[in-house]
């Protein structure tokens, strides 16, 4: 039996294929099958001592069940320690009861996750109460690596304005922003940021005069309805921004919401590979790959050429 393999979910099997290169592993696609009545079918490879499970946990629930299903099989089959390498990691947003009643998502997902696999691995996960992602994932490893690094390596590859600020939609980005504008000697600020609904946000900064003929930088974790960068933009619109570009780590919006960022000020935006998407362009396989390795799955291949 192989020391270490990945088996990958049907999207982000490409990504995952890159990763088991770079590390000299063999990668294979988990087989899923929806019967008529909607129960899932799943079917594994056979299994490595240690056997990484590869799936980006944008649009959940069925991904939850099929890494429940190929994780028994994987058992079954002989593997020994299960790291499930999540990207994405889902249902974080919701770590209190914000209102009577409602369930405490990121408990009941750690609990479950903890209890399939060894160790959980993922990129800047959505956390706000909680300080230390291993307090959601009770008895196993886990790692919450931050995307910053590779934004960083992506921006001076394709070059940037030394004039340019980057930006942060609300307070909660303050770190992460301040991290990537550290590493890139560049300006940075965040915005105030007022919700009245899903879909309804208003944006203001303190010295709107700050961004008059200077290009922008806009950053956020996580982009799902859009509201917010769209606010955003049209705010850095109307205190004169030169131009605004965008990086989200997680693309989470539909592909269609791209002409509705343009209309509202902002030319390009850009994703990691963390959850496929037609904004993909910086990879995360280097943060993985540094990760895999204390798995002690032998020799690192180098890295080539980039084609993003």
């Amino acid at each position: 039996m192989r020391s270490l393999a990945i088996h990958s979910l049907p999207l982000g099997a490409s990504d995952a294929t890159r990763i088991a290169a770079r590390l000299g592993v063999p990668m294979h696609e988990i087989s899923l099958h929806s019967f008529p009545d909607g129960e899932l079918r799943v079917a594994v490879a056979a299994a490595a001592s240690t056997t990484v499970i590869y799936a980006a946990l944008d649009r959940p629930n069925d991904k939850l069940l099929a890494i429940l299903f190929a994780a028994e099989a994987l058992r079954r089959g002989g593997a020994k320690r299960l790291v499930l390498l999540a990207p994405y990691l889902c249902y974080m947003r919701q770590d209190a009861a914000f209102q009577r009643g409602e369930a405490i998502s990121q408990k009941v997902i750690g609990r479950l996750l903890a209890g399939i696999v060894d160790r959980v691995i993922t990129v800047d996960a959505h956390l706000h109460r909680t300080t230390d992602i291993k307090e959601i994932f009770p008895g196993i490893q886990a790692d919450n690596l931050p995307a910053m690094p590779a934004i960083a390596d992506w921006l001076r590859g394709v070059g940037f304005d030394p004039g340019m600020i980057v930006v942060g939609p609300d307070v909660e980005s303050r770190a992460w922003v301040g991290d990537l504008a550290g590493r890139l000697g560049l300006a940075h600020t965040v915005a105030q940021k007022s919700r009245f609904g899903d879909r309804s946000v208003e944006m203001r900064f303190d010295d709107p005069k700050l961004f008059a003929g200077r290009p922008v930088l806009l950053i956020d974790d996580i982009v799902s309805s859009g509201s917010t960068l769209i606010a955003c933009g049209k705010a850095l619109v109307a205190a004169g921004a030169k131009s605004i570009d965008a990086i989200v780590t997680h693309a989470l919006f539909p592909a269609e919401l791209t002409s509705t960022f343009v209309r509202a000020g902002i030319r390009s935006v850009r994703s990691t590979h963390s959850v496929p998407h037609p904004t993909n362009a910086i990879s995360l396989d280097d943060i993985f790959v540094a990760a895999l390795n204390k798995e002690g799955c032998g020799t690192v291949l180098p890295q080539g050429p980039s084609r993003e």
